[in-house]
């Protein structure tokens, strides 16, 4: 019979029912058919696959396959009817009246207290009435173990037996998949694909999705399957198929194309490291040569037949190096990597490979930590010394502290710090297509860099250093419901592969390999396209995992935290260099003389939006906006745009391209990007129009750099705005800035300066994590509240006014000079922490007034008795330092600081301490001395201005 049929019909529900019949049932049959299958995650009429059936003549003449797509509507009819069949036998196992084998030789399940009768019907009601009814007992509680064993996870489970129902081929094996939260499609064209390549025909399937509560949905696959082609269904082939079908749902396509196409002899593990090894060298290398290294040809060159043998010996050395068996001392490694480096000198002729092999060596050297060997891990991650991501061809800059890589499914992730306890953001970049994605891949790392730097420079006032996470994930062409579901996979698998490589738990002992010698400690933040979902699964996976404060891992907990873009917390640090740097360099008093600004991000951005509240609330009509660009659009109004219209916008969360063209005034417009004029004009709005401050409150890093610096200026040569102060990180180069200022005066309050009102209140929240329960902060939080805004308007306060006091006494640019503080306090945290580490807890314990000081009050009030218990012991040093050490720069400046040897910074630093100790009892006494009270004043104040410095005697 050769007949083809392809049926399309719908059930009662409304669900979608694909029919295809076959003739003859060869190999890879099935496969071809569910790649070509339509409403898959690429496809923008999106549909899940609820269920599909599989069957196979007996005589192989043809085969029926059933796909059915949409969800399954609840069953409304009672599950102790549908599922009694199933009841029946579970009451049977439980009670052991069934005897240890069924009538067909299979083994019956043991009791199980999951097998009770309530916790039975609770599983049932979880499932579509089909999958019930049409569910053999025996198969429904073997699956339902499967189901148990990764409810609540994204773990994948495997369970392989024998088909005893064919008396007459012994080579029939049913395999049972149970994969948590995975689109079906894929599990399904991923474990058939899988199956194929390990030469098993699939003879029938069946694909089933049970809910798992707030953790998604698990489907579950069965298959019954054969091998051919001379395939062996023995132990060691199964064992191997078991580790793959649990690593290949994290696995890039990169991977299982070199693993199971190109190389097939590699194994997953070494295809893994191969292909994230050449992640982090395009990171490197791209710099050098764009074309010869990027992704594509690295991956291309080192796995060509020639020297795949060479990348392969070095893999085996990365192994090596980190079984937990036996790992590789230093000694053995250098032996072994000079050994490796002459046979690649002798044996590889082409100079670009001898390049990548080399570099591949290196990365094996400068790699401290890794998870490869760890059995339920999501991703491969690798605990870099950051000395290996410097690159020939870039200026000197500083070294991180730490950098961990991430390569799993779709993504990869890089984290930076700068400090051994760090905190920044983990922000998820989704380029629009493929030419997109190439150029933030080669930058991916320096923009990781870029932002973890700046995060350094302004956590100068917590106990934090700086990081940054920037995860880039391909999910280019599909779906708005696949795209979103690629990113909260990647958000989980990075997660928790950082969490592998820093939690101190029985697992890690004995998996993870340690060559960094100590616990480190980092703290997450939400950044671009991270959801309170995501934040939510973070910190309860924190917990699961075993880190050590759970609640602190990742700032901005919906409940516990504080939101941001709520409470305006960056936008009111922005507002008072605005406010201070419009008196100082403009002469303007805003409280009662007009000002113009232009701003880029949107009113429904947080900051920018903020800001706009901020403006209304502090100037009310001497603000004049001018001109607002977002991803949208532009507004633009040279007499300033309506502020109810405005303040609508905030309110309704709206962008710019929803401004009400009839609010605008003589000359006003809205452009928006769905024409080419609209681009033109929302790109160039920062540029083109006319302001007395421009404030970056959205937009991508480098808008602004060293090839288009040019544009902000008006053709005689004069800025478009003489002041601009940064609300967006990196939205202007440094070389941008300082071109501005030398060519143009343009005045500029650097984003570590202008937007750390943000990162010092993930701080706090970091700190109320860690002292307060969840019900405690949350009982109290509307005073917290007011407590840290008072706090985040004192910090900016206190360096807007050190900065323009410096820049109008020294000169220079504000940007350098904004380093220049940042520095300066960094410096003093660093020798700080080091000398504390010598002090008696005795000692350390008289200077703790500093770090409660910090904290606001009512938090300290609720808690501080208690911060040895519930806080890491380098944590509270950090945080007794950083408070110190800005505490002194803020009050005696930078030259103070600078001009003082590194060596005596720490000493002169706890002298200070008790100098300014001293000047407050003496003011305390002065304050009760009958004397004048105008020389009163005047001596406390020259006591206040100077006298800590005086009493150290260093000028």
């Amino acid at each position: 019979m050769d007949m083809h049929m392809n049926l399309k019909t719908h059930l009662p529900d409304g669900r979608q029912v694909l029919t295809f019949i076959r003739p003859g049932t060869m190999p890879g049959l099935l496969l071809n058919m569910i790649k070509e299958l339509p409403f898959n995650q690429r496809s923008e009429e999106y549909m899940p696959l609820s269920r599909i059936q599989i069957y196979s003549a007996e005589d192989d003449s043809m085969s029926l396959n059933m796909f059915v797509y949409g969800e399954e509507s609840k069953h409304q009819t009672d599950v102790t009817l549908t599922g009694s069949h199933i009841l029946e036998y579970a009451q049977q196992v439980m009670d052991g009246s069934l005897p240890p084998q069924d009538e067909y030789g299979r083994p019956n399940p043991k009791p199980n207290s999951s097998f009770e009768r309530n916790n039975m019907i609770k599983h049932m009601e979880k499932c579509s009435e089909s999958y019930i009814l049409r569910s053999d007992p025996r198969r429904f509680l073997s699956q339902m173990e499967l189901f148990e064993k990764v409810s609540g996870s994204d773990n994948i489970s495997v369970s392989i037996e024998y088909s005893y129902l064919d008396e007459n081929n012994d080579e029939h094996y049913w395999i049972d998949v149970a994969l948590a939260n995975t689109l079906p499609h894929y599990a399904l064209e991923q474990t058939t694909k899988l199956l194929f390549l390990h030469s098993f025909d699939v003879m029938r399937a069946h694909l089933d999705n049970v809910s798992d509560g707030e953790n998604g949905t698990i489907t579950l696959l069965r298959m019954l399957v054969t091998p051919v082609n001379g395939a062996k269904g023995d132990d060691a082939t199964f064992n191997l198929l078991q580790q793959e079908l649990k690593r290949c749902k994290w696995l890039n396509d990169s991977t299982m194309e070199l693993v199971f196409e190109k190389h097939p002899w590699l194994g997953v593990r070494r295809g893994e490291i191969i292909t994230a090894m050449s992640s982090i060298m395009h990171s490197i290398m791209s710099k050098q040569n764009p074309i010869a290294f990027s992704k594509g040809n690295i991956l291309d060159t080192v796995t060509k037949d020639r020297y795949i043998k060479h990348a392969a010996a070095i893999v085996d050395l990365f192994l090596e190096r980190f079984n937990p068996k036996g790992p590789l001392t230093d000694e053995e490694l250098e032996s072994k990597s000079k050994d490796m480096l002459s046979v690649i000198d002798n044996e590889v002729e082409d100079s670009t490979a001898q390049v990548l092999l080399t570099k591949m060596i290196d990365i094996v050297k400068h790699t401290l930590r890794t998870n490869i060997y760890m059995n339920n891990r999501y991703a491969l991650g690798l605990r870099l010394n950051p000395k290996i991501m410097s690159s020939e061809d870039e200026s000197p800059r500083e070294t991180p502290y730490g950098v961990i890589f991430v390569h799993g499914r779709r993504f990869d992730g890089y984290h930076t710090r700068f400090r051994d306890i760090a905190r920044g953001g983990m922000r998820l970049v989704t380029p629009a297509s493929a030419e997109q994605f190439a150029l933030e891949s080669a930058h991916q790392y320096d923009e990781c860099y870029g932002l973890a730097f700046a995060q350094q420079l302004k956590n100068k006032d917590i106990p934090e250093g700086g990081s940054k996470a920037v995860v880039l994930i391909d999910n280019i062409g599909m779906s708005k419901a696949g795209k979103d579901f690629v990113m909260r996979k990647s958000v989980k698998a990075f997660t928790d592969t950082i969490l592998d490589l820093i939690v101190d738990t029985e697992e890690t002992r004995e998996e993870v390999v340690d060559f960094v010698g100590k616990k480190e400690v980092l703290y997450l933040g939400p950044d671009e396209q991270v959801t309170p979902e995501d934040i939510n699964w973070v910190i309860k996976r924190a917990k699961q995992r075993g880190y050590d404060t759970p609640a602190a891992f990742m700032s901005s907990k919906p409940r516990a935290g504080i939101n941001h873009k709520e409470f305006g917390v960056t936008s009111e640090g922005v507002n008072v260099y605005l406010d201070v740097a419009l008196r100082h360099v403009l002469k303007i008093d805003p409280k009662h003389e007009s000002f113009t600004i232009k701003m880029t991000g949107g009113p429904d951005g947080d900051v920018a939006g903020n800001e706009l509240k901020i403006l209304a609330r502090e100037y009310g009509e001497n603000a004049k906006v001018v001109g607002i660009a977002d991803g949208t659009g532009c507004a633009e109004d040279p007499n300033g745009l309506d502020w109810d219209e405005l303040l609508r916008l905030v309110h309704d969360n709206l962008p710019i391209d929803h401004f009400n063209t009839s609010k605008l005034g003589e000359g006003g417009a809205v452009h928006t990007v769905d024409t080419e004029e609209g681009v033109k004009a929302r790109n160039s709005m920062h540029n083109r129009v006319q302001a007395d401050a421009f404030i970056p409150a959205g937009g991508r890093p480098n808008t602004i750099n060293i090839h288009n610096y040019k544009h902000f200026l008006n053709p005689d040569g004069s800025p478009s705005a003489p002041l601009i102060v940064e609300g967006a990180n990196l939205f202007v180069t440094d070389e941008a800035r300082q071109l501005l200022f030398e060519e143009a005066g343009v005045v500029i309050v650097k984003d570590s300066s202008a937007n750390k009102c943000g990162v010092i209140t993930s701080s706090y929240e970091i700190c109320a994590a860690m002292l307060l329960s969840e019900e405690e902060f949350f009982d109290n939080k509307d005073q917290i509240v007011r407590e840290v805004l008072a706090k985040l308007h004192n910090y900016a306060q206190m360096e807007a006014e050190l900065l323009f006091r410096e820049f109008e006494t020294y000169g220079g640019s504000l940007p350098q000079l904004s380093k220049i503080v940042s520095g300066a306090v960094n410096a003093a945290t660093d020798a700080l922490s080091v000398a504390l580490e010598s002090f008696s807890k005795e000692d350390k314990d008289k200077l703790l007034p500093l770090f409660r000081a910090h904290l606001p009050q009512t938090m300290a009030d609720m808690s501080f008795d208690k911060v040895h218990e519930r806080v890491p012991a380098q944590y509270i040093t950090n945080a007794i330092s950083s408070c110190l050490a800005s505490k002194m720069v803020y009050k005696e400046g930078t030259k103070f600081v600078g001009a003082l040897p590194k060596e005596k910074l720490a000493s002169v630093a706890l002298r200070y301490v008790e100098a300014e100790h001293q000047i407050a009892m003496l003011k305390s006494v002065l304050e009760g001395t009958e004397m004048p009270e105008k020389e009163k004043e005047s001596i406390l104040k020259l006591l206040e201005a100077g006298g800590a410095r005086t009493a150290l005697g260093v000028f």
